[in-house]
């Protein structure tokens, strides 16, 4: 049954096969859990949206008309969770690019130092990490989860053009980050 289209298998757990939803949660547990940690910054706090993410396009699956892909819908409910949960916590969303400075957050105020023997790619997953969240999502979004501009824009609910212009910022936020803490030596 793992060669079905998600299509094949939404149809089956609409006709009862219920158990059959776990094939869902496993083709995007993974994927959705790394958006939502960068986006939350938290473990604990990914998991728990990610579980709440799953039972939400569960019970919501009547309503999903196959329009766009289950992947891009069911993102984009991880997505929406995500910002309900930073609402929540009183943090803000959006910052200006004028005021990035103030919301990278530098650990224990030192520059964060690459050592050789770490891996590059966690290396570049902590740097997008510093970044605020709608920028970490971006770039995950984009570049690690390989989505187009066009998926993007379905997820975050924006036009492309809006896609492109914050991927575009995201870059330079995260260039900006690079080039302040002299860690492009590190990534040569």
């Amino acid at each position: 049954m793992r060669n079905l289209s998600d299509q094949e298998i939404i149809d089956s757990v609409r006709k009862g096969n219920e158990a059959d939803y776990s094939i869902i949660v496993d083709r995007y547990k993974d994927k959705a859990f790394s958006l939502l940690k960068r986006m939350l910054k938290n473990e604990f706090d990914a998991e728990e949206v990610l579980q709440d993410c799953f039972l939400k396009a569960y019970h919501s699956l009547g309503g999903f008309k196959g329009e766009s892909k289950f992947s891009t819908w069911f993102y984009r409910i991880a997505y929406n969770t995500a910002l309900t949960k930073l609402a929540s916590k009183k943090r803000k969303i959006e910052t200006e690019m004028s005021s990035l400075d103030n919301h990278l957050n530098l650990e224990d105020g030192n520059n964060f130092i690459f050592s050789e023997k770490e891996d590059l790619t966690k290396f570049i997953y902590n740097l997008v990490n510093r970044l605020p969240e709608r920028h970490a999502a971006i770039i995950s979004m984009f570049y690690l989860d390989e989505m187009s501009c066009e998926e993007i824009s379905k997820v975050m609910n924006i036009s492309v053009s809006n896609v492109k212009v914050m991927l575009h910022r995201s870059r330079n936020a995260l260039k900006d980050l690079i080039m302040r803490d002299n860690l492009a030596e590190e990534l040569i």
